[in-house]
């Protein structure tokens, strides 16, 4: 038993460290000066979520294997898609006082309390449960109660909302909207200052939502830059300085994998629309999660998305990117801090605060203002 417990740990190392989280005090000093990327955790996760909650936690999920599959440390950078994904079909979460230690509190939700296990329970028999796959877990605090949103490739493509009986996120979960939350791509939700929840999925259509979460009401609208498509998924809503932000991600070259996988940003100042070109918030930042801290500073997730091991900092400034999908992020949640102003016009001026994540690379097919 030591002996494969050793030969585990010593593939894993051979991939890159596996165990590269930044220490306490490097962690706890970059959150102080707000200047720096920050590797705050390591294992594997693609589309990491961080989310602020009134019981004083920082909550963490994200796109991740089987509690107990050993592939997430012998095959670390495995890309997690296709028929070689290591996605499993629990949402894994942790919890964390100061965004440096975190609590694992289990897989406290599954594709089984979604709508779908109910609603095609022969489909779910039909595909081996290796198959199944959860993508992209959020989790929303909304009445003293959790509605968790996701997307799902398999074994039926379709997303769910479920929500919590009360405050603790466990179950049993309802699925107040059924089968009609269909095959919504990215599902993320907006609360208004009005109280109205909008269902953001795509890239991008918004609805709002019945008061109790049963569906929406009225039709979707299609919303976007006013220049081109914002890209394709990981799209979300945040209000700054009473400007509606729409953040969504693409891959620099507008070539599926093939540059960096980007965040960008575009205002407006109804939830609809119309909304302004599209900006540029973060290299390597694609699918990141924008969240504030206690002390009201701004932050994004970031996670290794590539089709190769990252690029160290040297190497990212120099090279050409637009043959493969390249990154700089190590596997694990990586969280960059984030310049958030309102600047002369009243327009809102987001960008990574670290020079690595800060300026698009030579391959980037749009060109951007100052």
């Amino acid at each position: 038993m030591k002996k494969a417990f050793f030969l585990l740990m010593m593939s894993a190392i051979a991939l890159g460290d596996c165990f590269g989280a930044m220490d306490k005090e490097a962690i706890e000093k970059g959150l102080k000066s707000h200047d720096r990327a920050l590797h705050i955790k390591d294992g594997w996760i693609r589309d990491p979520y961080i989310v602020l909650a009134p019981d004083g936690y920082y909550y963490l999920t994200g796109t991740t294997p089987l509690p107990d599959d050993k592939d997430q440390i012998e095959d670390k950078h495995n890309t997690g898609l296709g028929t070689g994904s290591i996605v499993g079909y629990k949402m894994s979460l942790w919890r964390s006082r100061d965004l440096i230690g975190w609590e694992y509190l289990g897989t406290p939700y599954s594709l089984k309390e979604g709508i779908w296990y109910r609603q095609r329970p022969d489909r779910f028999k039909e595909v081996d449960e290796s198959k199944w796959r959860l993508w992209a877990p959020e989790l929303h605090f909304f009445e003293g109660r959790w509605v968790i949103v996701h997307t799902s490739p398999s074994p039926v493509a379709g997303a769910n909302l479920s929500m919590s009986k009360g405050p603790a996120i466990e179950g049993p979960f309802e699925n107040p909207m059924g089968a009609e939350i269909g095959r919504r791509h990215d599902p993320s939700l907006f609360k208004d200052d009005d109280g109205t929840v909008w269902l953001i999925w795509g890239a991008t259509m918004i609805a709002p939502l019945k008061a109790d979460f049963s569906g929406i009401t009225g039709e979707p609208t299609t919303i976007g830059p006013a220049n081109r498509k914002m890209g394709h998924e990981g799209c979300l809503i945040r209000k700054i300085g009473g400007k509606y932000v729409l953040f969504g991600t693409g891959w620099s070259t507008d070539r599926t994998r093939k540059g960096t996988y980007n965040l960008y940003y575009c205002t407006a100042d109804k939830v609809t629309g119309p909304y302004s070109p599209r900006r540029f918030a973060g290299r390597f930042l694609g699918h990141g999660t924008p969240f504030k801290d206690r002390d009201g500073r701004w932050w994004c997730t970031a996670f290794f998305n590539a089709n190769v091991p990252p690029l160290s900092r040297v190497q990212i400034r120099n090279k050409p990117m637009g043959d493969n999908a390249y990154t700089i992020n190590k596997q694990g949640v990586t969280i960059v801090p984030l310049d958030v102003k309102i600047v002369e016009g009243g327009r809102i001026y987001i960008r990574a605060k670290d020079p690595d994540y800060a300026h698009p690379g030579s391959e980037e097919v749009q060109q951007f203002d100052k």
